[in-house]
């Protein structure tokens, strides 16, 4: 298994974090950026890093923290599926239904 993919949600999350960031430092979004991709290619190579969280949902999905957001993603797929970017805040069950 090699790679990763973002779903559309996922790709709309990160450029909205990033925008959020930016508005107060270019500097610190460019190192969230970095910082999320290379979380992205530890879970291409290792995908099942992340943790299942039954009690979030039911879906086959696995999560793994970045500062304070939560990947959220496919660890059978190939390339590894990255479904959203959220929040710590965000009710991740209302989100994953």
């Amino acid at each position: 298994m090699s790679g990763y993919l973002l779903t559309g949600d996922a790709e709309t999350d990160l450029a909205s974090i990033l925008a959020f960031i930016a508005e107060d430092s270019v500097e610190s979004a460019l190192k969230v950026h970095e910082r999320f991709h290379e979380v992205f290619r530890l879970l291409a190579v290792n995908p099942h890093v992340g943790h299942l969280r039954a009690d979030l949902t039911s879906r086959p999905v696995r999560f793994f923290p970045v500062y304070s957001y939560m990947l959220v993603y496919l660890a059978d797929t190939n390339p590894v599926e990255i479904v959203r970017i959220l929040g710590m805040s965000r009710d991740v069950e209302s989100v994953l239904r």
